[in-house]
């Protein structure tokens, strides 16, 4: 059985046209027609000239930091023009991370521009805590079961924070009745 089919023309003439042939008319039927269209828009097709665009770290001074994410420590380069950030990258230097980034670190330059990002130190009141933990305390369930907790708080850990002050803070958190307990490292 041959691959190719008969194909009849309108003069009559029988003609072969084999896979190959196809898909090299097809493709030159397509690189046409793109190019019919490309110059039917107004596209000039003459060479473009390269113009290499003046990087932007060209004249910033570049100080070497950590990520501020997790307690990996992976290095990066924060590059600064006049005291402002103005890109922040991998450290290719580093043996952690050698010069790459996850997605948590590589969004640090938009987390430092964003324009809703708290400047300030936010304050609770003093008594706060107490007053909330004295309002909501739950110390048995209806079925009289001993639980000695408080639905209304939550605790949200940082992953940046070592081994011991996250066990400290749990273990602050959980003396006052606190169950809703997570750290930003697993989310």
């Amino acid at each position: 059985m041959s691959r190719t089919s008969p194909t009849s023309c309108a003069g009559g003439d029988d003609m072969q046209v084999g896979r190959r042939d196809f898909l090299r008319l097809t493709a030159s039927a397509g690189a046409g027609t793109a190019i019919g269209g490309l110059v039917g828009l107004g596209v000039t097709l003459a060479p473009a000239e390269a113009r290499a665009q003046e990087l932007r770290i060209k004249d910033a001074k570049t100080t070497p930091s950590i990520c501020p994410f997790c307690s990996v420590g992976c290095a990066t380069l924060i590059h600064t023009v006049n005291g402002k950030i103005v890109n922040i990258e991998g450290d290719p230097r580093s043996p952690h991370n050698e010069g790459t980034l996850c997605p948590k670190g590589a969004a640090i330059y938009q987390l430092h521009m964003n324009p809703n990002r708290a400047t300030k130190v936010l304050h609770r009141k003093p008594g706060l805590i107490k007053q909330t933990r004295d309002e909501t305390f739950i110390e048995k369930l209806p079925n009289g079961k001993l639980v000695n907790m408080t639905p209304a708080m939550f605790a949200l850990g940082g992953a940046t924070l070592d081994n011991e002050f996250n066990h400290v803070c749990q273990k602050f958190w959980r003396g006052l009745g606190v169950v809703a307990i997570e750290n930003q490292a697993r989310i």
